[in-house]
């Protein structure tokens, strides 16, 4: 007799059909149940066999054996948790649902899906598969493929040549930063999206990348590093529509128009402090509301949604919608406000067809923060002031020093505007040098704290209100200059900040002598170390055994090991809070070409501690 598990089969009793049930598994009319058995390699199978359980084993490809192809009545394998790395090929054509998930795959070929013409699900979670090992037209033999997830592989972008008859895509948690208006073209049949945990930034979505998708109910797009929902979401059947923990600062007003059917918004753990009157009017079948963790600003700006509380009633379920600001009504739900809302003057209503638009409200695809580095030679104007109060047309800038590092800006506008731009630079040596920071602020705001300066610095901060009415034409910008740390002014009075200044001359040779000896020594003595190190290291230091994964003494890739091409022209920075500054060479001019560009993307974590929160990661060129 043979040493294999399944040749004893003869003592057991025969099935229905007459056809022998392999011994180590459990047999239940066409159910067969192999798993949690520790095989290495499938057994014989019943020819009634419909649904194979045979995950969590130890299978690799050459387990799967080519017997498998020929049985007609298989729908339904569950294969996840075993040792496969290559997608399997010898599988029942009659196949429609296939789960693999959590194996260690790597490419997907189009000669092993092309013998699945009926294949209806198929669940590839937890692999590592990347985009480029995804063969062109892999798909073209799944005409029926309904279900497709691709979560926790390592694919950069949306995969190409995907069924027209997909109703269900998952590619969460992957490393996708872009997508391109053709990404989902011919998919008019997806349903729904999930695309969490990725990288995707409003600057690298196409503008009518979701437009096309006209028949889908719902989109996920949580933790990723969005500053506002992606423009022109499709809105005919959309029904959940999940934003939560992106950073976001600012919804536009239209974003949500034409969302008849929306039953289920989520926008929590974001960095919203206000919602646009007139965001919520299209939403009637708006069932449930998720706000939390969101920096709620409770003022006259939110009288509209308190007001849209009150009629819905019961209709809809809010969650989170807690205030955090004016001090007086921390912690207070909006809905419970009533009496203070009632004192807030009514808001005029925009009358029904008017042409008045808010493409100003409306940001372009782009991170409300933007970081630009200065070209040599622009020069910024610079206020005749320093601190304390500047004005412009219509706008009084007032700045002021909190402490080393946080600078309090306050403004009054007498016209209203939706937002304003708030810029700040650090300057140098030169003013052609450094790097401007810019943050879009809603137009009920009146104070922003800048946090986390470099202390003993000259800071230029400007603000621009940003107007939609022709009428108000180029504003100007509002600037002041200001000082951090150490610089601010004493109450002492000229004189004793001259006197201090003078005192600190007169010990500065002393400081410099004691300091340059320290130095010295400090230096000779690390010097001294190192050389006895290097020496002890020397001799101590053998046949030392190469680096090893522990797999059999080879020497293994982690890129290559775990599906990604290695890319030898990116280099990752992990920088301390603080960040790291591009700066000029000063002593040696640059002659950019115009094929020199590098190219900066920054990862900011979504979410931070911060009063600020995290910045999203945007795209920077530099030459």
């Amino acid at each position: 007799l043979s040493t294999a598990p399944w040749a004893i089969n003869v003592i057991f009793p025969l099935d229905h059909e007459g056809i022998v049930c392999p011994s180590v598994c459990r047999c239940d009319e066409g159910f067969v149940y192999c798993n949690d058995r520790g095989l290495s390699i499938i057994p014989p199978l019943p020819l009634t066999a419909a649904i194979l359980y045979l995950q969590s084993n130890r299978l690799t490809n050459a387990g799967l054996p080519p017997s498998l192809e020929r049985s007609s009545s298989i729908r339904v394998i569950y294969l996840y948790a075993n040792q496969l790395d290559e997608f399997p090929i010898h599988l029942p054509p009659s196949l429609r649902e296939l789960h693999l998930q959590d194996n260690n795959i790597r490419t997907l070929p189009r000669s092993a899906l092309a013998k699945l013409p009926l294949l209806e699900r198929l669940h590839l979670d937890d692999n590592s598969i990347s985009t480029v090992s995804i063969q062109e037209r892999a798909f073209s033999g799944t005409p029926r493929l309904r279900l497709l997830f691709l979560s926790r592989n390592h694919l950069s972008s949306i995969p190409a040549g995907l069924p027209a008859s997909l109703e269900e895509l998952r590619l969460d948690d992957n490393r996708i930063s872009t997508i391109p208006t053709h990404a989902f073209r011919g998919l008019s049949s997806l349903r729904r999206l999930v695309l969490d945990g990725n990288l995707l930034a409003n600057t690298r979505i196409a503008d009518d990348t979701f437009s096309r998708l006209s028949n889908l109910t719902e989109l996920s797009l949580v933790r990723n590093a969005l500053q506002s929902p992606p423009v022109n979401l499709p809105s005919a059947h959309l029904m959940r529509l999940h934003l939560q923990d992106n950073g976001m600062t600012h919804i536009p007003r239209g974003a949500l128009d034409g969302m008849r059917r929306l039953q289920r918004l989520d926008l929590s753990g974001n960095n919203l402090t206000s919602l646009p009157r007139g965001l919520l009017k299209d939403t009637e079948s708006l069932e449930m509301l998720l706000l939390r963790g969101n920096p709620w600003y409770c003022g006259c700006n939110l009288r509209w949604l308190h007001a849209w509380l009150h009629s819905r009633g019961a209709a809809v379920t809010v969650r989170g919608l807690t205030c955090q600001g004016p001090e007086a009504v921390r912690g207070q739900i909006l809905r419970d406000l009533t009496s203070l809302m009632e004192q807030c003057q009514p808001v005029a209503s925009i009358p029904h067809g008017s042409t008045t638009t808010t493409s100003l409200l409306v940001p372009t695809q782009g991170s409300l923060f933007t970081l630009r580095s200065k070209l040599p030679g622009l020069v910024i104007p610079l206020p005749p002031g320093e601190g304390g109060q500047v004005s412009g047309e219509a706008l009084e800038l007032t700045v002021k020093p909190l402490s080393s590092d946080s600078v309090l800006v306050s403004w009054l506008c007498p016209e209203p505007a939706p937002s304003f731009r708030l810029s700040w630079l650090r300057l140098g040596s030169s003013a052609a040098l450094g790097s401007i920071t810019e943050t879009l602020v809603p137009g009920e705001r009146r104070q922003y704290l800048l946090t986390q300066l470099t202390p003993r610095s000259h800071y230029l901060i400007c603000l621009l209100p940003l107007r939609q009415e022709p009428s108000f034409g180029d504003s100007a910008p509002a600037c002041a200059q200001i000082e951090t740390g150490e610089a601010l002014i004493s109450s002492g009075g000229e004189g004793s900040n001259k006197e201090g200044q003078d005192s600190e001359l007169t010990a500065l040779p002393l400081a410099g002598i004691i300091g340059g000896a320290t130095a010295l020594v400090s230096l000779l003595l690390i010097f001294g170390i190192f050389c006895w190190y290097g020496q002890r290291a020397g001799y101590m230091s053998g046949d030392s055994g190469s680096y090893s994964r522990g797999r059999s003494g080879k020497h293994y890739d982690d890129y290559v090991e775990s599906g990604t091409k290695k890319d030898t022209s990116i280099l990752e920075i992990r920088a301390p809070p603080a960040g790291f500054q591009m700066t000029a060479m000063a002593h040696q001019p640059l002659q950019p070409k115009l094929e020199d560009v590098t190219y900066i993307h920054t990862i900011f974590p979504s979410s931070s501690s911060s009063s600020q929160g995290g910045i999203p990661d945007i795209d920077y060129a530099y030459t």
